[in-house]
């Protein structure tokens, strides 16, 4: 059993992360900006706990005597390039002060590359402003690459579509590199109840460390 602390435990991504983390018997802490409106969350094996991705500070104080975290937050009242990369830098900060070696992150998949040195977003007819917020996601692995730290990071990018947040958990997945992965037999659109299998798998066992990996069916 480990201590994880969840970021972004509120969203869709985050709440699977919690809940997929607990039924396996970890302990959680899931940190979300107002506690006050993300009750529901408590319960058994969960405290939620408010703080801020983007302040080395805070994310050191709730970070603290964890074993491991994941990153699931999302801002899209802010410039996303200026939330991902001060996210990435704050982590970063935060878990080394907190002694916290290990961060899985929730990516996205249109920064995954179509063609070598060729991502999602710069494909032809992709929408402007999703590529703002896409190019955001590249800065902050960006700023996770440059940086020196002994933090054991990895960046998760489902597929470049709309995740199913209703679907029930398979437990099936499988992983690549940075490039999109290539259709499997699997059909059906991937889950987040699915990646929040693939983000503890790789919190209990590591096998990608330091890299953009996809995962998808």
């Amino acid at each position: 059993m480990s201590r994880i602390v969840i970021f972004g435990a509120g969203g869709r991504a985050g709440r699977h992360a919690v809940a997929e983390a607990v039924a396996r018997g970890h302990e959680v802490t899931a940190v979300v900006r107002d506690p006050a409106g993300h009750r529901d969350l408590t319960g058994p094996g969960v405290v939620v706990a408010a703080g801020d991705v983007t302040l080395a500070a805070g994310v050191a104080a709730v970070a603290a005597d964890h074993d491991a975290a994941i990153n699931a937050a999302a801002r899209l009242d802010t410039p996303s390039e200026l939330f991902y990369v001060n996210a990435a830098r704050a982590l970063l900060e935060g878990l080394t002060r907190a002694e916290v070696g290990r961060l899985v992150l929730i990516g996205i998949g249109t920064t995954l590359e179509t063609a070598p040195g060729v991502p999602f977003h710069d494909t032809p007819g992709f929408p402007a402003e999703a590529r703002a917020f896409s190019l955001g996601h590249s800065a902050g692995l960006e700023a996770l690459r440059s940086a020196e730290t002994g933090v054991d990071w990895l960046v998760l990018a489902p597929p470049p579509v709309v995740l199913d947040n209703g679907a029930a958990r398979t437990g099936r997945y499988r992983t690549g590199d940075s490039r999109v992965l290539p259709a499997g037999e699997n059909t059906a659109v991937f889950s987040y109840a699915d990646l929040a299998v693939a983000l503890v798998d790789e919190i209990e066992n590591p096998r990608h460390h330091r890299s953009l990996t996809a995962v998808g069916f």
